[in-house]
């Protein structure tokens, strides 16, 4: 760079782009008006040279601007270059691009032969990333008309400053802080500048001497944290472990200034809490009107940041149920029966719970509490887990008793549903109404169905898969439930082992996390299900749940939605919640999924941000041994045609309307039904030894002797007698005793007239 201060060609850039554009327009002047002679017509020749005539003097007003831009710009750098032309501190003035227009003689001396065109690159030699730094200056400056910001280098700690000196125009001054703080006769106190998180920004030449060299983080220096104001603490220092007191100062942006002061003898007699600073347990003193008048060391780091002096103990906790001045009255009063109290605090950054204990204490005739914290998180989380899984629980039990009811009542429905069918056909005007009762109360089954899969009794029909193939079957399903607008892709392990399940519900259970992505993304988006094995070599803790170790195939669904909110996280599983408008979901997609998954043996999470997205992932146990599962292959036997009537049931349910359709459905097919309300019933009806019965269809649940133990003590005197369980819960609620019981089925309600039917017809045959 030429070595005078203001150099003429920086200080006419803005004339010379102006030139150029005027130059630009006069050219294209010049060529309407070559258009304007040839052309044919008169009309097109005045335009041509109206636009001509108007553009000459379009770029004859920018010379006149840039001319007089150029004359003020240039007497403002020189009247600010007299100014900074002997200032002792290195000054530079720039334009918005960062091009030296100027530089003083300390700037010269400073830099040399270094001063480039741009200040970023003359300052490359004493900075490493001078750009960031004075692009975030110069954006300050632009806002409160100046800004500076203390570096620290290899060679010392440097001080650059900027000052808006004009339009699009900066003056930037670099000193030396060491050489500016010798040159008073002021002593330097070992200073420490500490980010918002924790990190040491800055740390002066004498915080140096005192620590030995640089440190990173506040850890590095204090043997205790979190650092207490006003508290004398331990400092690994370059001589060894020593103790100072700490002062505090707000240095803006959220930064500290920590000064380090010696610790004088009167600090430890002038006030006996410090005594407790180091004492293993988190102590709060606390006035009569319920303010922090002291703590130590760990009551700050379990309160966090608003642990301060004179701050009301209701500012940093909550939960008590009444006010907290009453509880603090009381305990002074002596009248408080339970002195511990469980409150939460006000923490932003975690959830924590604290077991207060209130003592009452008398310091100079004036009385006070001291208060013992503990930690109480943990308890309360397994209190929490605790309530979870007792809330889980009763849900589930009465989901599945619902589901009971609901069933027989659906019985009732749909059998005098297809009774009255059997009376109309297609063309009677009441078929379609008929028909649409017996559709709804199939959806209504579908939704029991749903409630049983959350309470896990529901029954399963558990087979080896492969979970590829599932999907590979299930895609085009997928694609049309997720519409146009959503893309959907699947990505499988090339190694995917086999895992057991009922195919059929965990069908379900993808439909209905892929439904839920879809109606996350309204705006479409895409919708991602990523299967693999896993190994996991120690036991998985999440969600309150723990994973054994083994071997899982996993599947994750996760989508780019609007996210779940983390207060309504833990709640997607249970029944009935729902994120959605009334009528657009019933709540029980989530809660079936979970139930399902459970049933199988796997368990299912949720990772959730808002605006971000959605996962879901399931494990599923890996399948040790295939071949042993594998059901025999069974010749297919051709199938009996039904010839009804030509035997004797024995129906046993305590349900009227059940009992009701099934005997007239039976009768309806030509057999002779013996109908019993109760278990009593049935087997004072079989002392007739005369009676010849061929069938029991009994109710599993009634009131009284159950159907499993009625039918075994009936087999005692007709051992050949075959069996229809029938219920409204799943068949594994009884599975071992049915068992145990010989030519025995089981049929789920809701049932239609042809499943009755037809099942009680394959049992005589």
């Amino acid at each position: 760079m030429p070595s005078s201060a203001v150099t003429p060609s920086k200080l006419t850039r803005f004339a010379l782009t102006a030139e150029t554009r005027w130059k630009s327009l006069l050219v294209v002047a010049l060529v309407l008006g070559g258009l304007a002679l040839v052309a044919p017509d008169l009309t097109a020749q005045r335009a041509l040279l109206a636009a001509a005539v108007a553009l000459v003097a379009i770029s004859l007003t920018l010379v006149v601007l840039a001319r007089r831009f150029e004359r003020g710009k240039a007497a403002r750098v020189a009247n600010i270059f007299a100014v900074i032309e002997k200032d002792s501190a290195t000054g530079v003035l720039t334009d918005l691009e960062g091009t030296v227009l100027a530089a003083n003689t300390a700037a010269r001396t400073r830099f040399g032969d270094g001063m480039s065109e741009t200040l970023a690159a003359t300052l490359s030699t004493t900075l490493a990333n001078p750009s960031g730094l004075l692009f975030r200056l110069r954006g300050r400056a632009d806002e409160d008309g100046a800004a500076r910001e203390d570096i620290a280098t290899r060679r010392g700690h440097l001080r650059l400053s900027v000052h808006l000196a004009g339009p699009e125009t900066y003056l930037w001054r670099l000193e030396d802080i060491a050489a500016a703080a010798q040159a008073t006769d002021v002593p330097v106190l070992p200073m420490i500048l500490v980010g918002r998180d924790g990190a040491v920004q800055h740390m002066n030449e004498a915080a140096n001497r005192v620590v030995g060299g640089r440190v990173r983080r506040l850890e590095e220096l204090f043997v205790q944290l979190p650092v207490m104001p006003g508290a004398i603490c331990d400092i690994d220092a370059a001589e060894g472990p020593i103790r100072m007191l700490v002062a505090e100062a707000d240095a803006g942006l959220g930064r500290r200034a920590l000064y380090l002061l010696p610790p004088g003898v009167e600090t430890m007699v002038a006030d006996g809490w410090n005594v407790f600073q180091d004492l293993p347990v988190p102590l709060l003193k606390i006035s009569q009107e319920g303010e922090v008048q002291a703590y130590n060391r760990l009551a700050a780091g379990l309160i966090g940041v608003g642990l301060k002096d004179n701050v009301h103990l209701f500012e940093l906790m909550e939960g008590l149920g009444r006010s907290i001045n009453d509880w603090l009255a009381e305990t002074l009063a002596g009248r408080v029966a339970q002195q511990s109290e469980f409150l939460r605090l006000k923490r932003t950054d975690k959830e924590v719970f604290v077991q207060v204990t209130l003592n009452r204490v008398t310091e100079e005739g004036v009385p006070a509490l001291i208060a013992v914290l503990n930690d109480a998180t943990e308890l309360k989380s397994l209190e929490a887990q605790f309530v979870q899984s007792q809330k889980m629980q009763a849900i589930g039990q009465l989901a599945g008793g619902v589901a009971h009811d609901f069933n027989n009542l659906l019985t009732a429905i749909s059998g005098h549903c297809d009774l009255l069918l059997l009376r109309h056909d297609q063309g009677d005007p009441d078929f379609s109404d008929l028909v649409q009762i017996n559709q709804n109360a199939n959806r209504a089954a579908a939704l029991v169905g749903q409630l049983l899969a959350f309470s896990r009794k529901q029954t399963l029909r558990p087979e080896t898969l492969d979970m590829r193939d599932t999907l590979a079957d299930l895609t085009h399903l997928l694609n049309r439930l997720v519409g146009e607008k959503i893309t959907l892709t699947l990505s499988h392990d090339p190694v995917l082992e086999p895992i057991r399940a009922d195919k059929r519900q965990l069908e379900q259970v993808l439909m209905n996390l892929v439904v839920n992505a879809r109606d996350a993304m309204p705006q479409g988006g895409q919708i991602r299900i990523v299967t693999e094995c896993s190994d996991l070599a120690e036991t998985l803790e999440r969600d309150r749940v723990k994973v054994p170790p083994g071997r899982y195939v996993t599947v994750q669904v996760s989508d780019d939605g609007v996210g779940i909110p983390s207060d309504k996280l833990q709640k997607v599983f249970e029944p009935f919640f729902t994120t959605k408008r009334t009528g657009e979901g019933t709540g029980l997609g989530l809660s079936t999924a979970y139930g399902i998954v459970k049933q199988t043996g796997g368990y299912i999470f949720v990772d959730s941000t808002v605006g971000t997205g959605t996962c879901f992932s399931l494990y599923f146990p890996v399948l040790e041994n295939p071949e042993a599962v594998q059901p025999a292959k069974q010749l297919e036997k051709p199938k009996v045609t039904a010839k009804h009537g030509d035997g004797v049931i024995l129906l046993v349910e305590d349900e009227a309307p059940v009992r009701a359709f099934a005997s007239r459905a039976l009768r309806l097919r030509g057999y002779t039904v013996l109908e019993a309300d109760s278990a009593e019933t049935a087997l004072k009806t079989l002392e007739d030894t005369s009676l010849t019965v061929d069938v029991f269809v009994t109710d599993v649940v009634m009131p009284g002797m159950d159907g499993p133990s009625w039918v075994r003590k009936a087999l005692e005197d007709r051992p050949g007698v075959r069996v229809v369980f029938v219920s409204g819960y799943a068949e594994d609620s009884f599975g071992e005793e049915q068992i145990k019981i010989p030519n025995s089925v089981f049929l789920p309600k809701p049932f239609s007239l042809n499943d009755l039917t037809d099942t009680v017809h394959s049992q005589l045959h």
